[in-house]
């Protein structure tokens, strides 16, 4: 499942990642899904180029990917930080926390996580909200990526290890048709490449100017904040968005998705069957099989 929430940072601020931003779980990020456009090219593509075969390979592959994953999420935001074990499934996601603010959850915490864990298993109303939001961010996500190419003006910085550098900075003549896109350009930043597949690797940016919502009565981003989206190869072919970066400061009251300072990172991929059920995904958090499938220690 391409986490095209790594472009939900665009859309909410600004998956993956995984991204994560989220995620991409970016989400920025078409016939290199089918791996004919991996191969490199005798000449350089001239970047503008290079930036629309990049973000055709990523729609591509939000379309045509349907894989699940179990890993471990790290989120830290003001006053909090969460580590959860995640099972995606065809039916939906759960989560599992097992440390906050860097301690073990105390016996009233797990009910609590397990009280969570039941109503996504119980209540359809609770699992129906997940899977309208993430609809909602991937097709926004999708919509922000095809903007990529007109909204910048881009120029290469340089080639190296299998990887291209590209800066963008904001087109003037691109007039963005809604609250996200506005966001999404007024920064400037970098993106990185895969050479050989034209995958996004990473892609970073900072806000140039201040953005207003309604002349500032709706809201108002400071100039100067942050984001930076990381993505990794976690199978052959197989992009997740691992690292999620937000420092915004300001108000809107379009940010719902993401708070305005939080820093995500996943990491433990490991492939799930499309058979598994969600109620099996939650018997394997609560008997520890999935920590042990990932190799992270178990609960004391």
């Amino acid at each position: 499942m391409n986490d095209f929430s790594a472009w939900k940072v665009f859309q909410t601020v600004i998956p993956a990642a995984r991204f994560p931003w989220s995620k991409y779980r970016f989400l920025l990020a078409g016939l290199c899904f089918t791996g004919m456009c991996g191969l490199a090219t005798s000449q350089p593509l001239p970047p503008l180029q290079l930036v629309h075969q990049v973000v055709n390979n990523e729609l591509a592959a939000n379309q045509n990917d349907h894989s699940h994953w179990m890993y471990r999420d790290s989120d830290t935001v003001p006053g909090k930080s969460t580590v959860k074990l995640v099972v995606q499934t065809s039916q939906g996601t759960i989560s599992k926390t097992i440390e906050l603010n860097g301690h073990p959850l105390t016996p009233q915490e797990q009910a609590q996580d397990r009280a969570k864990m039941e109503s996504i298993l119980n209540d359809p109303s609770v699992l129906a909200k997940q899977r309208k939001t993430s609809e909602h961010d991937d097709q926004q996500g999708v919509e922000l990526t095809k903007m990529v190419a007109d909204a910048f003006l881009w120029t290469e910085v340089g080639e190296s290890n299998g990887e291209i550098t590209l800066h963008f900075k904001p087109n003037p003549a691109f007039h963005p048709p809604t609250y996200a896109s506005r966001v999404f350009a007024s920064m400037t930043g970098q993106m990185v490449v895969d050479a050989k597949q034209k995958r996004l690797i990473d892609l970073s940016g900072t806000l140039v100017q201040p953005v207003e919502f309604g002349w500032g009565l709706l809201g108002r981003l400071e100039k100067g904040g942050t984001f930076r989206v990381v993505r990794s190869q976690v199978a052959p072919g197989e992009w997740e968005i691992t690292q999620t970066h937000v420092h915004i400061s300001g108000h809107a009251f379009i940010i719902k998705s993401i708070n305005e300072q939080e820093d995500e990172i996943t990491s433990h991929y490991k492939a799930t069957p499309a058979s598994l059920t969600l109620s099996q995904a939650a018997q394997m958090l609560t008997d520890g099989q999935v920590a042990k499938d990932l190799g992270i220690a178990p609960e004391k």
